[in-house]
């Protein structure tokens, strides 16, 4: 802001220099409320000077002035995203409480500084739950330290939560639930309270969004119910041009070829599949993921269609769409996986006592353990309800959720593509054989020419470094997909820093995955040296943890040097095993105790040289 030099009308100099002094130090906003603020201020001056009529509280020179807007709180919108739906709920958020004339910072739980804290006065958080209530990786610090001793008391502090989650899981938005308790515990005050959402969390976050927006409007706005906040329209995440395909609008990529990747004789399958996007306009670095929007198993519907003695072709609306009933089923409902929602429904459907005694926060672990060994068909073969109509039956079921898969490729090598590495998902379940939505779709109905739906899901917590630093790459299974894309890009750019795969996978004759390409990299020095761990071709089973304990002088020295490490694959058994091992290098090569070695590995993955990409 500029200082104006010359004094206004009536204002002596002291008073001008006040004033300049005050101008300088504001912040994008505050100047807009003072003006306000003064307004009233002249106002009440002028009613005192001619003695016009005014309330008797404003005669009393020591009761407060009208307010003319709310005293000026900084806000903070805080997010923790696995899939990208937070950090767009997020910057809805921002821009739904900017149109307000409230001034966000719009941050990533990963990039937010900790000592801040302490000073927020308001402060919003969208958070996603990782796997069984633990929070997105990218929050893993944010939650450490706000769980932890160090956290400050906040006693001017105003929040809310709004949690995401899957409610397949026993601890559904477990996560949010965290903080919104954290957050109380240390003396801070609900702004709004805490909104749980699962997979379909449009209209949920989209309600909240517009409550706790309410909640810092100005009270002119409020008291229009705030106004400018009525829509929420959960697309406008961002103000640059949206792609003309994304998650609501996916493309139709033309499968190019799908083919088996383990060999004669594997305990698994595991596909490599080529898409076109030629056309699409879509774009994306190494490191992000394809989002596929599948369909169901038409046996499967066929299935539920008997079973419930209803007919494909009959009228049904979904929200505000009309459709088919067989359409729904095979296209935009979850029929495989049955979910709280769906034991709720058909409790109360079909009088079941045994579902009924499912429902509650108290029964969450045996609710879990029960939708483990249910499907949808199962129970409603088990509890069959006479004469449900379709539109009912819809009611406990929610939409069918994209899956995402690392891209296996580099469009620096392989224009107008991209390649997937999809392990099935083959079982079976009271005595039926069961596949995976996804990985089944693509194991048997996903023929080269087919279309399948997809758009790029962007993941910038799993990024390469400069092409001169060194990489170390660890992976499992599927896990070793984006390291293709990593090599490719890095082969395509003339890469000079050095790069090391440990990959691992159960038999070296049958599931070496992609070890043709791997060779040839390793020829052609682009893959500078790999480690590969086989763990059911010995009688001692072996993983990619011990390949970094056998080799950990090397391990560390590379990390000395500056080396940027990544792990991918599952995350309930290989990234806490490759942690641990990562620890245990640092402490007996590095010389520290377990405490310093664990702030070594902290402080690693701040300065983004220690990236997890798991599922």
């Amino acid at each position: 802001m500029t200082a104006f030099e010359f004094p206004g009308p009536g204002f002596t100099a002291e008073q001008w220099n006040q004033i300049n002094a005050l101008a300088t130090s504001l912040r994008p906003g505050q100047g807009l409320w003072l003006s306000g603020y003064f307004a009233g201020l002249d106002h009440n001056a002028r009613a005192l000077h001619t003695g016009a009529s005014l309330p008797l509280a404003t005669l009393d020179p020591l009761a407060p002035l009208p307010a003319a807007a709310p005293s000026t709180r900084s806000l903070t919108v805080l997010f923790g995203s696995e899939t990208g739906n937070g950090a767009g709920l997020a910057k809805a958020l921002g821009e739904a409480a900017g149109r307000l004339g409230v001034e966000p910072t719009v941050v990533d739980m990963a990039d937010y500084k900790l000592r801040r804290l302490k000073d927020e006065q308001d402060l919003l958080i969208v958070t996603s739950t990782h796997g069984e209530g633990d929070p997105p990786l990218s929050g893993k610090g944010f939650f450490e330290f706000v769980e932890s001793r160090k956290a400050p008391r906040l006693p001017d502090l105003r929040y809310a939560v709004l949690a995401l989650g899957d409610s397949t899981y026993e601890h559904y938005c477990g996560a949010g639930k965290r903080l919104d308790r954290r957050l109380e515990e240390l003396g801070a005050t609900r702004l709004e309270a805490r909104v749980d959402c699962d997979v379909d969390y449009d209209e949920d976050a989209s309600g909240w969004i517009k409550a706790v927006v309410a909640k810092l409007a100005p009270p002119a706005q409020a008291a229009n119910g705030g106004a400018s906040t009525r829509t929420v329209d959960m697309r406008s995440a961002s103000a640059a041009p949206a792609p003309a395909f994304d998650k609501r609008a996916p493309f139709p990529a033309t499968v190019i070829d799908n083919l088996v990747l383990t060999g004669r004789g594997s305990s698994k399958e595991t596909r490599h599949i080529e898409l076109s996007l030629a056309g699409s306009g879509l774009a994306f670095e190494p490191g992000d993921a394809l989002g596929v929007v599948p369909r169901n198993d038409p046996r499967l519907v066929e299935s539920l269609l008997d079973t419930l003695l209803l007919s494909a072709d009959t009228p049904l609306s979904l929200k505000e769409r009309k459709t088919t009933f067989g359409e729904a089923l095979g296209q935009a409902l979850e029929i495989t996986a049955a979910t709280p929602r769906l034991i709720e429904h058909w409790a109360e459907a079909s009088g079941a006592r045994e579902l009924h005694e499912l429902r509650g926060e108290e029964q969450a672990e045996a609710r879990a353990a029960f939708l483990r060994s249910h499907h949808v068909i199962d129970i409603v073969r088990r509890f069959p309800v006479q004469g449900i109509d379709p539109q009912t039956f819809v009611a406990g079921l929610r939409p069918l959720q994209p899956r995402l898969y690392s891209i296996a490729s580099s469009l620096a090598a392989m224009p107008d593509e991209a390649h997937l590495t999809v392990s099935t998902v083959r079982y079976e379940l009271h005595g039926e054989p069961r596949s995976g939505v996804a990985s089944g779709h693509f194991a048997g109905r996903a023929e080269p020419d087919t279309t399948v739906s997809v758009y790029v899901q962007e993941n910038r917590h799993f990024r390469l470094p400069g092409d001169d630093a060194p990489i170390l790459m660890i992976g499992a299974g599927t896990g070793v997909a984006p390291y293709r894309a990593f090599l490719q890009e890095r082969e395509a750019r003339g890469a000079t820093g050095k790069s090391w795969l440990v990959f691992g996978e159960r038999n070296f004759h049958s599931d070496f995955l992609y070890q043709t390409e791997w060779q040839g990299l390793l020829k052609d020095g682009v893959l500078s040296r790999m480690n590969v761990a086989f763990s059911r071709d010995g009688v001692a089973k072996t993983y990619v943890q011990h390949r970094l304990i056998e080799h950990a002088r090397d391990v560390f020295a590379w990390l000395e040097e500056g080396a940027h490490v990544y792990v991918c694959g599952d995350g309930a058994k290989l990234a806490p095993d490759v942690h641990a091992a990562l620890r245990t290098i640092v402490q007996q090569q590095g010389g520290r105790g377990k405490a310093a070695a664990d702030d070594y590995l902290g402080a690693l993955q701040r300065d983004r040289r220690y990236q997890i990409d798991v599922y």
